[in-house]
């Protein structure tokens, strides 16, 4: 908290003269927003947990492209719905406080109702049960502990951690400068596309072939398994990188050819980001299994961090053309991975 206040930049002057804010109600915001994304982590990591015992492995492998599917559905719904709903009320009312408290007043709502199903009615898993009791809930800190010390001692975990942070590295770098590649003007590298048409082709048929890619992943991974799916899936990872250097070196104007390159990219992207999350499943198995995923999902986190922190940079002094070009580079670091990881993967595990 103390590190938030130190960097966190404070209300301007002119919005608190303004009555639109002061300065006690940017920090009380501030913390709600705090409090929301702790929630959230928590929440994933819970959902993660109850997946995994929840399900066998091969379970795990044959649904997890449509848990994929519902997380994107999820963020399409909160990105594209809600803010639907504000727009459709601030233009009948043009009151644009009032259409977020609306549009987050039925958010509300609708995650009570969801709360109360989970409470009352959601399937229970019999592995879904507390490793200590209430008299042992003391060593909390030493199970914690001790869950780090199991993760880092795992056979293989730095191999691990290097798959973790460098199969999706052309993916960190191509999903920070991909959009604004479309909306740059055609001067400067980009297609030039507007808002809207950026819009419905990346967040509409884009998301589409998102979907429709980490379904047809875990398909394939429960009948293949992890081990043989993972080549394919490197595959679908990096090679269709290759539309985006097609797109900053011909920028084509033809909406309908943009739209395909960008769906068999996304459709690539959702494919082979299957066996990522098949893999962090499989390298968590054991003690601690929830405990470890979450680890795992830290350094997928990372991974995309990363290179994110530094590609506005780099494609700044290179340019569109050859920063595409880099990233298919980088591809050959996903290729190295997959070579080395699948080697330790159990062959039969994923199969249906």
């Amino acid at each position: 908290m103390l590190l938030l206040t130190l960097t966190l930049p404070k209300p301007s002057p002119e919005l608190i003269a303004s009555g639109q804010t002061s300065a006690g109600l940017f920090w009380f915001t501030l913390v709600l927003f705090i409090i929301t994304a702790f929630a959230s982590a928590t929440h994933d990591i819970a959902a993660d947990g109850f997946y995994m015992l929840a399900h066998s492995p091969s379970s795990q492998a044959a649904f997890i492209g449509i848990r994929s599917t519902f997380y994107r559905i999820s963020s399409v719904f909160g990105q594209g719905v809600l803010v639907l709903i504000a727009g459709l009320v601030e233009r009948s009312s043009g009151n644009i406080p009032l259409s977020w408290q609306v549009t987050l007043g039925v958010s509300a709502l609708v995650f009570a109702v969801v709360s109360l199903y989970h409470i009352f009615f959601l399937p229970r898993s019999a592995d879904d049960a507390p490793r200590v009791s209430a008299d042992e809930a003391a060593n909390t800190w030493k199970e914690l502990g001790a869950s780090f010390v199991t993760f880092f001692t795992k056979p293989g975990v730095l191999l691990a951690i290097f798959f973790m942070l460098l199969y999706r590295l052309p993916e960190g770098f191509l999903i920070k400068m991909c959009q604004p590649f479309l909306v740059a003007a055609v001067e400067k590298g980009g297609l030039g596309l507007p808002t809207d048409v950026v819009g419905i082709v990346y967040g509409t048929f884009g998301v589409i072939a998102l979907l429709a890619g980490g379904i047809v992943g875990g398909l394939v991974a429960s009948r293949l398994g992890l081990r043989q799916s993972l080549w394919w899936m490197a595959a679908g990872m990096t090679l269709p990188c290759l539309t985006f250097v097609y797109l900053a070196t011909a920028l084509p104007q033809n909406v309908v050819i943009i739209t395909i390159a960008l769906a068999v990219e996304q459709f690539g992207y959702g494919f082979g980001f299957t066996a990522y999350m098949l893999y962090m499943m499989y390298f968590s198995e054991g003690e601690f299994k929830t405990s470890h995923y979450a680890i795992c999902t830290a350094f997928m986190a990372l991974s995309m961090m990363l290179p994110g922190f530094v590609a506005g940079y780099i494609q700044e002094a290179i340019g569109y053309v050859n920063f595409f070009w880099m990233v298919m580079l980088c591809c050959l670091a996903t290729v190295g991975v997959t070579f080395l990881a699948r080697r330790k993967v159990n062959p039969e595990y994923g199969k249906k």
